[in-house]
């Protein structure tokens, strides 16, 4: 049995998913970001970084979405190519990509007054962040339109489900900030996403966290039984 420590509509939606798609049984336990409870000792014990989420696990916890879905897909030899094969390469690449740069960005277009510096710097470190996740997602849109089998409509990836996340996050957040996001622009990733959220351990994991019917394509704010996605 595997334990998500998760908030609603976080990061650990992406362990959730891949988990349900697994078919793997998980305890999920919340982490209240209303009291900040991912700053307790009992979860920095997980988590030393303090961000959600961690899954603990029989080979001890994990921590970085990035690692978790590649031991996820390792132990399970499901949804990536397995280590050793001609598609494994092109595979990490990419999944670090979203992780490490991707990701990475997505953070710094959320929160732009944490890391401008200055007031008077946020509007111009806003733009051009928008302008890196363009890129970004034009990179990622192009190699989704070669097809390749751990990234496509036809079959449920990892990665898959990481990208989707990030685009409904990216239509959704900041709330005053979205305009610039239009999802046809990457009618690729578009496809991936719609996908995606037709998929049981996508439906599953949006009555569990609240998030409606088109989790993805036209992505509404969640609503969770239990505590607060912000």
């Amino acid at each position: 049995m595997y334990i998500l420590h998760y908030a609603p509509d976080n990061a650990s939606l992406i362990v959730r998913l891949t988990l349900e798609e697994l078919g793997q049984p998980c305890e999920t336990r919340l982490i209240d970001r209303r009291i900040r409870a991912q700053d307790s000792e009992s979860y920095r014990t997980l988590n030393p970084n303090g961000l959600i989420p961690a899954l603990e696990t029989p080979d001890g916890p994990i921590f970085e979405t990035a690692a978790i879905l590649l031991w996820l897909s390792e132990r399970h030899g499901a949804l990536a190519p397995p280590p050793g094969t001609p598609e494994r390469a092109a595979f990490l690449k990419w999944l670090f990509f979203t992780s490490n740069t991707l990701h990475a960005d997505i953070r710094l277009h959320f929160y732009p007054d944490r890391h401008a510096g200055s007031p008077d710097c946020i509007a111009p470190f806003a733009e051009a962040t928008r302008r890196r996740l363009t890129s970004h997602l034009g990179l990622v849109d192009a190699m989704a339109a070669t097809r390749p089998d751990w990234f496509t409509p036809d079959l449920p990836s990892v990665l898959g489900y990481y990208v989707a996340c990030l685009l409904r996050w990216l239509a959704l957040y900041p709330k005053d900030g979205t305009q610039w996001f239009d999802l046809t622009a990457v009618p690729s990733l578009h496809a991936i996403a719609a996908a995606m959220e037709t998929r049981p351990a996508a439906r599953k994991a949006a009555l569990a966290e609240g998030l409606g019917e088109t989790i993805f394509t036209k992505p509404s704010l969640a609503r969770p039984p239990e505590g607060s996605a912000t």
